[in-house]
């Protein structure tokens, strides 16, 4: 997918409009000036920015409600600003962006000013079991930890209605299917626009299963 092509389907897809187009050309020249003193993102990705990071963060959308786009979005692991950042670009959601490494959070803070979203957008420079808890209406994490851990961190922001967007690449069905031995919810898999190969977890997590339960049920399988 080369830019022309991210750009279209961003229109088709999402009906983002030119001021936002150029608001995301401003982010990616930043970010490409950025890379060229810390390690933002794989240097692999650097002349696919679009459609490896753009287009990948903003397919999430696809699986929101339209009419709760004012809610607050929680993204764990930021790091270079996906899909937090993207997302706060293209929607009104209030996003909280967390990231605990120091040059990352003074990207972060220099990005979301740049971008005029300090009114919408909040770097939370500590790690997750630092952050105070609250609710939030979506929880997105790309390439965070494995499930089981990711879950253990962060089910304290959810409610039952939280929605969960969680790129997990190649290994969705598997991070999964491995994670229901500890917890119970009700996601599905969906493909990545941009990877035919990926999937994304989408769902709610209705907590974790208790030892005694599990233990009861592998008894009577046997």
């Amino acid at each position: 997918m080369t830019q022309t092509e991210a750009v279209a389907w961003l229109k088709a897809h999402l009906n983002v409009s030119r001021e936002t187009l150029d608001a995301l050309e401003t982010f990616v020249a930043f970010l490409k000036r950025e890379a060229e003193s810390q390690n933002l993102i794989s240097a692999s990705t650097l002349d696919h920015i679009w459609s490896r990071h753009i287009v990948d963060s903003a397919q999430l959308l696809l699986f929101t409600d339209a009419s709760a786009r004012q809610n607050n979005w929680l993204d764990l692991g930021s790091g270079a600003g996906f899909p937090g950042l993207v997302i706060a670009l293209l929607t009104n959601y209030h996003v909280t962006l967390v990231e605990s490494r120091a040059r990352r959070i003074d990207y972060l803070q220099r990005a979301v000013e740049m971008l005029d979203l300090t009114h919408r957008v909040r770097v939370a420079g500590v790690t997750l079991e630092r952050l105070e808890t609250a609710p939030y209406a979506v929880i997105s994490a790309r390439a965070f930890a494995p499930l089981p851990k990711l879950f253990d961190l962060a089910a304290r922001f959810a409610t039952n209605n939280t929605l969960w967007l969680l790129p997990k690449g190649r290994n969705a069905q598997a991070e999964w299917e491995g994670a229901q031995a500890q917890w119970g919810g009700n996601f599905r898999i969906m493909d990545s626009v941009t990877d035919q190969e990926a999937g994304i977890l989408v769902g709610t997590l209705s907590g974790k299963r208790k030892a005694r339960a599990i233990f009861e049920t592998q008894g009577q399988e046997k």
